[in-house]
């Protein structure tokens, strides 16, 4: 009997353990349930879908030539007092300074000589000396072929040199040829660009970018844009704040921004930043950027 009796009593403490591990269990899943479902949505940076501008490019190198320059060749004897190179002058001023008389300037410029210092002479008397108006730079430049129907005058062209890497020189096309170089199936260009500061320099390697097919289309941040396999996906935000994936036809890249062909509307709010930290169809606390 004492022995059925301690049997129950092993049993019954089995199961009676058994039955506080389950109710514990489940009491502290409640718990953190109910603490983590009333956790707030995260804060996720959004956008407004806008339009942008967009434009293809063509990249290509060119050599920096004065808008004008005159030479001029003077006898060493001749001259009255030394010559100042890379000085500015103005229309009319005294460039040259000779015991015969001054040469006035012809238009504004810099002087300088042709050669690598003024050492430089033409025969042992003669100095040849340069007038370059570089208020204006030109340089031609080849565009190929297969771009040949996308360029005007009157395109806007970018142009750097390694001197000013920071900046960039605004210009257009000037002049288009009326035919192809068969020799290397390109088309001769001319661009013009403003050098009020006369940063560029003639002789220089201006490395020049050419924008064409310029138009103004809705774009989003290259941030916002989330790519598997070949689709592209957005996260658009609904009046309730929740978080919908769809899927989205991209375009070109420019300025950090990315063409958006098909999929939104100019006006829709969109995850723009912290993809990770969202859900599909999961509810954010929106950061209007």
């Amino acid at each position: 009997m004492k022995r059925s009796t301690k049997t129950i009593y092993i049993i019954t403490t089995f199961f009676l353990i058994i039955t506080i591990v389950i109710i514990g269990r489940t009491m502290i899943g409640n718990h953190f349930k109910k603490k983590f479902s009333k956790q707030p949505p995260p804060g996720i940076i959004v956008t407004e879908v806008k339009k942008h501008e967009f434009s293809e490019k063509i990249e290509t190198f060119g050599t920096a030539v004065s808008k004008r320059s005159k030479t001029f060749k003077i006898k060493k004897e001749d001259l009255y007092e030394d010559l100042k190179f890379k000085d500015f002058v103005k229309e009319g001023d005294t460039l040259i300074k000779l015991k015969s008389g001054n040469i006035l300037a012809p238009f504004d410029g810099v002087l300088g000589y042709t050669g690598l210092t003024e050492d430089i002479l033409v025969s042992d008397n003669i100095f040849i000396i340069t007038l370059d108006d570089n208020s204006t730079i030109y340089s031609d430049i080849k565009i190929p072929e297969n771009y040949s129907a996308s360029i005007q005058r009157g395109l806007p062209v970018e142009v750097k040199i390694s001197s000013y890497k920071d900046k960039i020189f605004q210009g257009e096309i000037d002049f288009v040829s009326s035919r192809i170089n068969a020799d290397t199936r390109s088309l001769l260009c001319r661009i013009k660009v403003k050098n009020e500061n006369l940063e560029l320099i003639s002789g220089s390697l201006l490395e020049v970018s050419i924008k064409f097919n310029l138009r103004n289309s809705i774009g989003v941040p290259d941030t916002s844009i989330m790519v598997e396999g070949d689709k592209s996906f957005v996260y658009k935000i609904s009046d309730k704040n929740i978080a919908n994936k769809i899927s989205v036809t991209t375009g070109i890249r420019s300025n950090k921004n990315i063409e958006i062909i098909s999929g939104l509307n100019e006006g829709d709010i969109i995850v723009a930043e912290g993809l990770k930290k969202v859900r599909p169809k999961g509810k954010i606390k929106p950061i209007i950027k």
